[in-house]
């Protein structure tokens, strides 16, 4: 990966929808130089997919909360159960299996406290122990950090 590589990442970062020649002009390219860099990033699976960001805001989905959850139980089955629970609820946006305290930490959106309870916690809770804790401000959103990270890896793979 090459300078040129992470100006197309971060083009597509910013407008995933760019045609190829909007893309080409943006990162200073050829078009048939940038279609080949892409489709090789690509192909290489350095880029995964293409996708549109919702609002969760604009949905009236104003309230975010990460819920740590606790297994009651360990087993290989207690750990199915939960993950085709969190699979089936249309509130949880993510969740991810940990080490330390907490089993899986839960990131889980909702109209309001009280949907969140009905819709979520409920089912979740009443399966395992957990805590819950509201989002105040997103301190720093992951979408507006990645080209710092790209450009990290690309000098560290140019330089090696």
């Amino acid at each position: 990966m090459d300078d040129a590589d992470v100006r197309i990442l971060r083009a597509l970062q910013e407008d995933g929808r760019l045609t190829n020649n909007d893309l080409a002009d943006k990162v200073s390219l050829s078009p048939s130089q940038c279609s080949r860099r892409r489709a090789a990033l690509e192909a290489s699976g350095v880029i995964s997919s293409y996708h549109a960001t919702l609002s969760s805001e604009a949905l009236g989905l104003d309230v975010l909360v990460f819920v740590h959850v606790t297994l009651s139980t360990h087993s290989p089955n207690n750990a199915d159960n939960f993950q085709t629970l969190v699979e089936n609820l249309d509130e949880v946006q993510e969740a991810y299996s940990l080490t330390g305290e907490s089993d899986y930490l839960g990131e889980v959106v909702g109209a309001n406290s009280q949907s969140l309870v009905a819709a979520s916690f409920r089912r979740v809770l009443t399966t395992s122990l957990g805590g819950a804790c509201a989002l105040i401000d997103r301190a720093r959103s992951s979408e507006a950090n990645q080209p710092v990270a790209i450009e990290a890896r690309a000098r560290q793979t140019v330089a090696s």
